[in-house]
């Protein structure tokens, strides 16, 4: 069983029959870093599950070129969820961040899952409630919080690890990429890392970045402590 040799918790518990049966309808797919997948109405066709790496969902404006990541698709995550409950397409590409294997399943054979199997609607709709709270989440911050305090928020919870949206998110992510999912450019992001250096709060590394002192940053995003408690 796919699931469980890449060893995807959520799916251990699921009885026999079920598990027979998503291994009769589904097959392994790979991409490479960087490449673009999707574009010829496959996720009309098909629903995936990420077995390994890391793929991002983004959109951009054509005529500025700002980019905005919406999720960063890793290990156990669904998608593509929206199409799955409306059937329509939606504007939003994707880019695979680190060599990605996933699980492909025929679209129409999960929404029958979906109305008839008690199993699978224990595993979907949670996961779809923690999709909505980060959309939630996202939305809000961008609206209400500065780009520093977003950046140090996101760092916050990339050691936290009850959150899985984000924890362990930065590890081998570029400051582009950062950059991406807070809706800002590289060199803010680089800005305002300095400024975190300079406390002797983080130590920036290429493509790293570690907490130095956690209480410091906490301090840093005092008026975020309760979203980041949750």
């Amino acid at each position: 069983m796919f699931m469980k040799y890449y060893g995807i918790e959520i799916f251990k518990d699921i009885d026999q029959n079920f598990e027979e049966e998503i291994s009769r309808y589904s097959k392994l797919v790979s991409f490479k870093k960087k490449d673009t997948p999707f574009l010829n109405n496959e996720l009309l066709k098909y629903f995936y599950i990420v077995l390994k790496g890391r793929i991002k969902t983004y959109q951009i404006n054509i005529n500025s070129g700002k980019e905005q990541t919406i999720f960063i698709y890793k290990k156990r995550d669904m998608f593509d969820t929206i199409i799955l409950l409306d059937g329509k397409s939606h504007d939003v590409m994707y880019e695979v961040l680190e060599d990605v294997v996933l699980l492909e399943l025929p679209i129409e054979k999960v929404r029958e899952w979906l109305r008839k199997n008690e199993n699978f609607n224990k595993i979907f709709f949670p996961y779809i409630a923690s999709q909505m709270r980060h959309t939630e989440e996202l939305a809000t911050d961008i609206s209400l919080y500065s780009t520093y305090e977003r950046l140090t928020k996101i760092i916050l919870q990339s050691i936290n690890p009850n959150n899985h949206h984000y924890y362990k998110l930065l590890q081998n992510l570029s400051k582009t990429e950062i950059a991406k999912l807070l809706g800002t450019i590289r060199h803010v992001i680089e800005r305002h890392l300095k400024s975190l250096e300079k406390k002797n709060i983080i130590e920036n590394k290429r493509k790293n970045i570690s907490i130095k002192d956690t209480y410091k940053l906490l301090q840093e995003s005092e008026n975020l402590l309760m979203s980041y408690s949750k």
